[in-house]
């Protein structure tokens, strides 16, 4: 039914900025909530960001919080994920996620319905 993919990754040295993008297919796309979420090989997928869809409401994790921004186009069905102050403990791939039914731990991994594939970000010191 629904795809997510992702774009915008690549390689930035410490300090820089990437801004990733999630773009959704379906006309009839309508979440809930749209995520972020990181995950390092052999490592639990670690939130990220996260956004309603219907409203400004944003959730992000301490690691993130005032260096990412995350936003919404919803005439487009996407989502952006805008990373500045790149540290190299960012280095990971990182994927977007939605929710379709309302859930209140919006950190889980379980809470989201469909997933990208996955964008690549690194970051060199």
């Amino acid at each position: 039914q629904v795809q997510l993919v992702e774009s915008g990754g690549g390689l930035v040295q410490a300090g820089g900025s990437l801004r990733l993008s999630c773009a959704a297919s379906g006309r009839t796309f309508s979440p809930y909530v749209m995520g972020w979420f990181r995950q390092a090989p052999g490592k639990e997928r670690e939130f990220v960001a996260g956004i309603r869809w219907l409203g400004r409401n944003t959730y992000y994790a301490d690691s993130v919080k005032g260096r990412f921004t995350i936003s919404r186009d919803n005439a487009k069905n996407t989502v952006y994920l805008q990373m500045n102050s790149l540290k190299p403990e960012d280095t990971t791939v990182y994927y977007c996620a939605a929710a379709i039914m309302y859930r209140s731990v919006w950190s889980s991994p379980t809470a989201y319905d469909y997933w990208g594939q996955g964008t690549q970000v690194t970051v060199s010191s």
